[in-house]
């Protein structure tokens, strides 16, 4: 079992992620720490398990070394390597704080590689200052000596506040070995005061103290981060402060015991708020909220040092949850990256002539609707941000969980008309993947999620570097008010999904989308004189309306947002921003008839019958309802009967012929059908397993005999036979698993190595273990078995399976999707072993 796509969206934490030197950007993916290297376009490259709960905070450690915090408590060190082998959590430190770990912070000295200190904030009113070493034993991981994190010093917060930022950086220029060391940490949150803590180290003793507490912000402070003005070490340093009040300001730090002069940022700031007072006075720390002049002292070991309000930095619109500095790329000079709930990002530098600070980009978008996620503009703001090691890209985390990446497009470093281009980023589910469903010809993979999401991913092959194809989401066609909870594909160009509400809804591929399939896929676009222009969602509805482009039935209003001149020509996967607006596919029809929520269903192999069930606990809601989908979409009725609690899972057999249901009563009941659309029910099993029945699948039938698997609470998987001469279902075989099944899916091919055909069946289990059963088709006994490996488990349980439908032209391997409890969704490729 080989990955060949794995998706995943971030954690919307503003520290739940971070670049390394060598390219390579780890960010929090739910509780799997995900490896991402933007420069190699092809998503995400491992997910990576470890902690229990959601990731909050990543840093780097410099070579190759990560560690990761979260809502479990624990620190994990982790080693990445650059290529090749898989990441590998080296250290856990369980219970490193006694509440959630909201943000890390590392700072590395003149002659360190790696950041050998580092500081981390909780929600347990504390910080931590932690040492990483080297240690002295022979083990090593990835060919270098293996490291681990120590404790040094808890620092209690007051007056108290839950830190949620923070900022370390070495003061001290060691590249002689001079002594002492020392360090300055900036911490800030659930207040708007940010605190300057001096820590020095002589020897073995190490200590960090209160220095200053500084004060302007009106707002929870969000965001921190030190930045050396020029040469580090002999220039000034630089604190940037974002806030909650939507402002940015910057704090100067200055070595010596007299204060710097006041800048132009400095003096225009202070006006703007009517702050007159320019003195200096290095004994009274500022007493107001204004931004002032006024200079604080600190002692950082031997040296003194003040610190003074620098600048005010305006122009977002709403909470400022990021800033971040870097003096890479062109010019080599300080500039600032602030990304706002406002849906913008913003880069600043001095002006040479008058120092002010200004803004020389702005990206992503305005809208209207601030801090939101609607279908028809807004992102929902941005939460993170982010540098490459060079500083010609940056990335942005959107509230969605995608990444958005702008490059400067120019060759020349030096070229200060450059301009920034969005290049290819990473998108994925930010809740549990509920439901999967590829389409009939096998082009695409549905997805859909409890985050009120349905997606369609395919592969693509670059036009311009060539090579393996790689996987992308390439369209995003429901945007949804409430959870979704299932989804199967209807014909070759529509599908049908199921949420948390009472009705089911049909919707159609537009012909913008058919469009943007066939460049990116080679997939050959459906006839679109029967396909809608496209589709929009209004603002405060559920239903995507068609759109027709010229300006026909839907108007100018109904067209409101929706560009399709964006899809036109494309080269590679849309981005965010145009997922979001510009992909949506109208809906056709809505399925009523349930009274609760609707738990699963299914589509029968022709097309012609919806199969739909919803969550129950008695008898007159657990009925199983028939939709035919031609010409009426009407209900086929009296519903099925028989289950008394909720319907787990619906599946058509190969030729539709019979319709198998399984339910949490621990029974699975197989509808025979009589005339037309007309199910009877034909056989049942009350006491089919001890515990609930989770999944059920039907195997391709062999020699006129019929086999369907179903997947049981109780651990084990039980494989049903109907033959000819015994038309009913008897249990043919048993496998126990270690622990409970929550999926299962059959693939059938003939074997190339026997003439004797094979019945390939993957199990997913509650742990996220994955294993492939190849089963004797006469004996239905297991011949072999292949478990995926450890570092591809999921962290959560594996809510449904799907095998690739095969066609003729296809090899012997097989794709395999998996969605995940611990929203990842998986796509594998399975190879004979």
């Amino acid at each position: 079992m080989t990955a060949t796509y794995l998706s995943a969206g971030a954690n919307r934490q503003t520290a739940a992620a971070d670049w390394a030197d060598d390219g390579t950007l780890c960010y929090g993916a739910g509780r799997n720490l995900a490896v991402w290297r933007p420069a190699d376009e092809v998503g995400v490259q491992q997910l990576l398990r470890g902690h229990s709960d959601e990731i909050k905070a990543v840093q780097y450690l410099g070579e190759g070394l990560f560690v990761s915090g979260g809502d479990d408590k624990n620190l994990l060190l982790w080693s990445i390597p650059t290529e090749g082998d898989e990441g590998l959590c080296i250290q856990t430190v369980t219970d490193a704080h006694s509440a959630p770990i909201n943000c890390i912070a590392a700072a590395r000295s003149s002659t360190d590689k790696k950041k050998t200190i580092f500081a981390t904030g909780a929600a347990d009113y504390t910080i931590k200052i932690w040492a990483l070493m080297e240690t002295w034993e022979l083990g090593r991981i990835h060919e270098r000596p293996q490291a681990t994190i120590m404790l040094l010093q808890t620092i209690q917060t007051k007056p108290r506040f839950f830190p949620l930022c923070l900022a370390l950086v070495a003061v001290t220029d060691t590249t002689h070995g001079s002594e002492p060391q020392s360090w300055l940490l900036a911490a800030a949150g659930t207040n708007n005061k940010i605190q300057i803590f001096a820590g020095a180290k002589t020897g073995s003793a190490f200590s960090f103290d209160l220095q200053a507490s500084l004060s302007g912000h009106e707002g929870w402070v969000r965001s921190l981060d030190f930045g050396w003005e020029g040469t580090p070490f002999a220039s000034d340093l630089l604190l940037a402060s974002a806030s909650q009040d939507k402002y940015v300001r910057l704090w100067r730090i200055h070595k010596g015991s007299s204060a710097p002069a006041p800048t132009a940022s400095a003096t225009a700031a202070a006006a703007a708020v009517g702050e007159t007072d320019t003195s200096l006075d290095l004994s009274a720390p500022a007493s107001t909220n204004t931004p002032s002049n006024k200079a604080h002292r600190l002692q950082a070991g031997p040296e003194t040092y003040s610190v003074t309000f620098e600048a005010l930095l305006l122009g977002h619109e709403d909470w400022i949850y990021s800033a971040r500095w870097t003096s890479n790329g062109p010019h080599q000079k300080p500039r600032l990256l602030t990304t706002s709930a406002d849906n913008s990002l913003g880069i600043w530098e001095a002006d040479e002539a008058s120092g002010i600070w200004v803004t020389t980009a702005r990206l992503g978008e305005l809208s209207k609707e601030k801090g939101a996620t609607t279908a028809t503009g807004s992102v929902g703001g941005f939460w993170a941000g982010l540098w490459s090691p060079n500083g010609r890209e940056v990335v942005t985390l959107c509230r969605t969980g995608s990444w958005r990446r702008w490059t400067l497009a120019s060759a020349s470093a030096e070229d200060s008309n450059a301009r920034w281009v969005q290049a290819l980023g990473v998108t994925g589910h930010v809740a549990p993947v509920t439901g999967v469903s590829w389409s009939r010809d096998g082009a695409y993979l549905l997805s859909t999620s409890t985050d009120q999401t349905t997606r369609l991913h395919a592969a693509w092959t670059s036009r311009t570097t060539g090579g393996s194809p790689s996987w992308h989401e390439m369209a995003r066609p429901q945007i949804h008010g409430y959870d979704l909870n299932c989804i199967d594909s209807l014909g070759g160009s529509q599908f049908v999904s199921g949420a948390d509400e009472k009705l089911m809804r049909v919707f159609h591929e537009p012909k913008s989308v058919a469009r943007l399939l066939e460049a990116l896929t080679g997939r050959e676009a459906p006839a679109e004189e029967a396909l809608p222009d496209a589709a929009n969602m209004p603002v405060l509805g559920l239903s995507n309306k068609a759109v027709d482009v010229d300006g026909g039935a839907g108007g100018d209003e109904a067209g409101d947002g929706v560009d399709t001149d964006t899809l036109v020509d494309v080269d590679r996967p849309p981005p965010e921003d145009i997922l979001a607006r510009n992909t949506l596919w109208p809906e056709t029809e809505k399925l009523y008839g349930h009274g609760y929520e609707i738990s699963c269903l299914g589509v029968s192999h022709d097309g012609s019958l919806v199969a739909s069930a919803c969550r129950a606990s008695s008898l007159n809601h657990a009925v199983v309802r028939l939709f035919e989908t031609a010409p009426q979409w009407t209900e086929v009725r009296p519903p099925l009967p028989l289950h008394t609690l909720t319907v787990t899972r619906l599946r058509f057999s190969g030729d539709d012929r019979f319709l198998l249901s399984v339910g949490r009563d621990r029974q699975w009941a197989v509808f025979g059908r009589a005339e037309g659309s007309t199910y009877t029910l034909a056989q049942h099993n009350g006491k089919a397993h001890s515990r609930m029945i989770l999944d059920c699948a039907w195997a391709p039938t062999v020699d006129a005999r019929r086999v369907f698997a179903t997947a049981g609470r109780d651990k084990t998987v039980k494989v049903w036979l109907s033959t000819p001469d015994s038309p009913l279902f008897v249990l043919a075989a048993t496998v126990n698993e270690l622990e409970p099944v929550t999926a299962v899916d059959f693939l059938w091919r003939p074997t190339t190595k026997t003439t004797t055909p094979q019945l390939v069946l993957a199990v997913g289990t509650e742990s996220g273990r994955l294993a492939v059963l190849t089963l004797d088709a006469a004996t239905l006994k297991v011949s072999s078995r292949q478990d995926i490996g450890s570092g591809a488990l999921l962290s959560g349980a594996v809510l449904q399976l799907a095998w690739r439908p095969k066609t003729a032209d296809d090899t012997a391997d097989a794709d395999l999707a998996i969605a995940g409890d611990d929203g990842s969704l998986r796509v594998f490729r399975y190879s004979e072993p």
